[in-house]
């Protein structure tokens, strides 16, 4: 049914009903009084979600989202899989902007994401959830990481008993009170005490770094890089 594959769109997109009836401009409560949809209320959920395939939402065939995702090729971190979190068959990730926002997933005036900071989306399987992707930049992660790989990420609280250490985080560090610099890096223990961490880079190039934990704005723990092969 229909009203299935709409569910399915909720689901994958981590909306709830309300944000779904928001973002559509259907009235609340809708998709618990029919059975059937009209065509005009299909075109406000394919305008509203573009990259869905109308032909997979009307009649349940072919993909769930339209093709534009060409030679990707998506690499899972080697990691001992430390987190216990379940593992997703499908997640549709947002690919961020993330130039001049303070995060790593950027917030409307703090409620709910900003759509205008979404460069696009990408489909992963057999992963852990991630809340978000964005373009790796620079060399300091040579040649585990490339300018313009994609890592997919899971944001964890700035803590450090949130934090697994020796695995690779995309990091936001405090540059001023409006700014921060984001930044891919091994996350490991410093010397100088429980309130700094080092950050290292792959790259040997790049010398490692004592920063205070303080330092950090938001961390989110790196599951996947996703190379574009052209």
């Amino acid at each position: 049914m229909i009203i299935d594959r709409i569910l399915k769109i909720i689901e994958i997109k981590d909306l709830n009903k309300s944000q779904f009836y928001k973002k559509t401009g259907l009235s609340n409560g809708f998709l618990d009084k029919v059975k059937d949809i009209g065509a005009s209320k299909i075109e406000y959920i394919l305008n509203s979600f573009p990259d869905v395939n109308a032909e997979w939402l009307i009649t349940g065939q072919g993909s769930m989202f339209k093709d534009h995702q060409k030679n990707i090729v998506a690499e899972p971190v080697m990691s001992y899989r430390k987190t216990k979190d379940p593992i997703y068959e499908l997640q549709r990730i947002p690919v961020f902007n993330l130039d001049a926002t303070m995060g790593l997933v950027p917030m409307q005036n703090g409620n709910g994401i900003d759509d205008e900071k979404i460069i696009d989306y990408i489909s992963l399987g057999m992963l852990p959830s991630c809340d978000g992707a964005t373009p790796a930049t620079g060399d300091s992660m040579y040649p585990l990481l490339k300018a313009g790989d994609l890592v997919a990420y899971k944001t964890i609280a700035v803590d450090r008993n949130n934090i697994f250490f020796g695995e690779m985080y995309l990091l936001a560090i405090h540059i001023d009170e409006t700014t921060t610099m984001k930044t891919i890096k091994f996350v490991q223990h410093s010397e100088l005490g429980d309130d700094w961490v080092k950050i290292v880079s792959h790259n040997q190039h790049h010398p490692p770094k004592d920063i205070r934990l303080s330092q950090i704005a938001a961390m989110g723990l790196v599951r996947a890089s996703i190379r574009i092969h052209n």
